[in-house]
């Protein structure tokens, strides 16, 4: 009898020690002090969480919103549009467990309507960075950052603030207006 309860606990416990390896967690070493918080719809702001991650041996931790943004890149953009308007911060699908043990958090970010994704906002109002050193890292897609950074530290204005890594990547927009036009033509 012992036998078989043992054996059927195995898989509950196997799951339980798989996600808190898998939660980002301050617990362990020196290279569990920097987190690598980021958001991304298309991939081009999780190639560079990627690299950081990497690069500076991190904990990484995906932001996702508890129901996902559509497919479809224009009702993506229509849908952050109404949420941005009506000051609407989505519930996320999970929270950094342990963000007191973590020194560092490098936070990526596409920008959408010219400013900080509402999921991205979400986050930064549903974790303390008091007294964080934060390393903002952003995608856009031509227009710039623009109000991007001054709705983040607005949110966490007692964040030791350090200058953005900005980069152009923006490929989904331009060939569906490709497409459109050669469609039109």
């Amino acid at each position: 009898m012992r036998r078989r309860h043992f054996l059927q606990s195995l898989p509950i416990a196997a799951a339980a020690v798989s996600s808190l390896a898998n939660s980002p967690s301050a617990q362990g070493t020196d290279s569990q002090r920097i987190l690598v918080a980021y958001f991304s719809r298309t991939g081009n702001t999780r190639v560079i969480a990627n690299q950081i991650r990497r690069t500076k041996n991190a904990v990484q931790f995906e932001i996702t919103p508890a129901t996902q943004y559509p497919e479809d890149y224009e009702q993506t953009v229509a849908q952050a549009s109404r949420e941005t308007t009506a000051g609407y911060l989505p519930p996320l699908a999970a929270s950094v467990a342990d963000l007191a043990g973590f020194d560092a958090v490098y936070i990526g970010l596409p920008i959408w309507g010219m400013t900080a994704p509402p999921v991205v906002r979400a986050f930064v109002q549903a974790h303390d960075l008091s007294g964080k050193i934060v390393y903002p890292f952003i995608t856009h897609g031509g227009y710039g950052i623009g109000s991007s950074l001054d709705v983040l530290k607005a949110i966490a204005h007692r964040t030791d603030w350090q200058p953005e890594f900005v980069v152009e990547a923006d490929q989904e927009r331009r060939i569906l207006e490709q497409v459109r036009g050669w469609l039109a033509g």
